[in-house]
Order: C-alpha cells, then sequence, then structure tokens
C-alpha cells in the first residue's frame, strides 16, 4: 500500500517522544510515507476544522466540530490522571473569585479553555499564544493565565501561584482522567489505509515506551527550556498506558466531558464517538 500521509502534531516534547519512531525511520512502514509537519495546539485544530491533514493532534473541544471528516484514533492520546491545565496568578488568588476575572487562554478550541469554563463559566478570557501567559501574567498584564504544556511544570519558577489545577479538579468530580488532546484520521482514506496508519502510529509510541532514553533524547531538543528531570516527567505525564490506548476509563472519560459541554450549550451539538 504506497501513499503519502501528512501527520499534523505540536513541537512539544511529548508529540516529539510519541513519533520519534516514525520520524526518524525506526519502525517499517511498508509503502507509507509520513510528512511531519509541526504546529501549535490550536493552529492545528483551526486546520483539521478544514480536513487540511490526514492525520493530526487535535483538542477533543476542537474534535466536537469535526467529527463529520475525522475518526479518533485508539492511540496518541493526552490524558492527565489527577493533573492536568493550571490556572495560575502572580499573586495568591482563590479560585472561587475566578468568576469575571480575564484569563489568559492558549486557545478557544483547547481543552483546557472548555474544562475552564465547566469549573467557572462565568469567566472572562483572552486568546495568549500558549508560550507567552506565563510572561504577561507575571508583567500583571492578566489578572490569571491557563497554562498548558511544559509551564505546568516551571510557573513557580516565576514566582507564579496555583490558583486551580483543573485536572485535579475533574478527577474530584468524575473519578475519571482529564482528556485533553488525541490524534484523529481522516476518514475519506479508507478502512484498510486507516488501519495501517493506527498500526504504524501504535509501533511508534511503543518504540519510545521500549526505548525511553533514545526516545527522550530525540525529544530533548523540543523542550523549550525544561532540565532532563523536568522532560522527563513531563513526557511521564502525557505519554503512557492511556496514550497506547485509552482503555474502558479513558473513553468514558472523553464521553463524559463532551456530553457535559453539550448539557452545558458550550459544544452546539451532541459529538458521536467513534474510535479506530
Amino acid at each position: 500500500m504506497k501513499a503519502d500521509i501528512h501527520v499534523a502534531h505540536s513541537p512539544d516534547s511529548d508529540d516529539a517522544f510519541m513519533f520519534y519512531a516514525l520520524a526518524t525511520r525506526k519502525i517499517d512502514t511498508g509503502g507509507i510515507n509520513y510528512i511531519h509537519l509541526l504546529n501549535d495546539i490550536e493552529s492545528l485544530n483551526r486546520k483539521a476544522l478544514l480536513g487540511e491533514y490526514e492525520v493530526s493532534a487535535i483538542s477533543f473541544h476542537a474534535y466536537a466540530y469535526m467529527a463529520d471528516k475525522y475518526a479518533l484514533m485508539s492511540c496518541g492520546a493526552s490524558m492527565g490522571r489527577n493533573y492536568g491545565p493550571i490556572v495560575i496568578s502572580n499573586k495568591p488568588m482563590n479560585a472561587k473569585s475566578l468568576a469575571g476575572k480575564i484569563v489568559a487562554i492558549p486557545g478557544e478550541l483547547t481543552t483546557a479553555y472548555l474544562t475552564l469554563r465547566l469549573f467557572e463559566p462565568e469567566v472572562k478570557v483572552e486568546v495568549v499564544p500558549f508560550d507567552r501567559i506565563l510572561e504577561e501574567v507575571q508583567k500583571g498584564k492578566y489578572e490569571a493565565g491557563l497554562l498548558i504544556h511544559e509551564g505546568q511544570l516551571t510557573y513557580r519558577e516565576m514566582g507564579l501561584h496555583k490558583v486551580v489545577d483543573l485536572g485535579e479538579w475533574w478527577q474530584e468530580r468524575t473519578a475519571l482522567p482529564l482528556p485533553l488532546g488525541g490524534n484523529v484520521i481522516r476518514r475519506d482514506l479508507g478502512p484498510e489505509l486507516i488501519a495501517q496508519v493506527c498500526i504504524d502510529i501504535k509501533k511508534s509510541i511503543q518504540y519510545g515506551l521500549d526505548h525511553r532514553e533514545e526516545g527522550m533524547a530525540y525529544a530533548t531538543q523540543f523542550s523549550r527550556g525544561l532540565d532532563p528531570s523536568q522532560i522527563d516527567r513531563f513526557i511521564g505525564m502525557y505519554v503512557n498506558d492511556l496514550t497506547l490506548d485509552y482503555g474502558p476509563d479513558g473513553r468514558e472519560a472523553v464521553k463524559r466531558i463532551l456530553d457535559e459541554a453539550y448539557e452545558k450549550k458550550i459544544i452546539p451539538k451532541k459529538v458521536p464517538l467513534e474510535f479506530v
């Protein structure tokens, strides 16, 4: 089977680790040529709405608007078990006082923003590139900021304060992991090609987990200033057994968050979930 498959994902150490074996041709993919494209998650979400790439990393929030074009792959999910996006501030703040405050968020289609809305529906937001949120909150431009990616591990070094960890809040409420992002594959590829691509990406994730030091060394170039122990911790947070397969808890978590988003009128319709 010959095909060029564009795989779009974020330039983060966890995604780099996940796709390491695929990007460096450590696994045999037969006649399929994988072309990797890197972009921030909000840009990936916007491009996936247009069906631009055959395979893409996306936010589960964004999936609500593209389920007609894409199916969810059963591997490649990023989920937080009792951790997740963190709301931070430059001075101590009670989570109950977020109503009416302006929070800098990394994108309106991110699951982080969806979870924040579930936590506090009355919050006001402004979109800021994810890698500038720490700095803008530190300078006092925003009262609070919503952190995804590595900022979750480094905000204390900048003298900032945790207001709420949305992953902890979700776990306490639901006893489920917080589903943040997953991989999707375009439905028009057909069942045979979809199956083969899913096998290849699962093999890539497994290879990284089986050759951790090798994968870590590759992922370090995408780590944006983390030290080796932080890179190791960050990868462990978001590439694990749930990344290989959602499992019952993972699938239930995705259904739960999208159902709640529909009930609270954050998304316009119920989302049919299909894992391939």
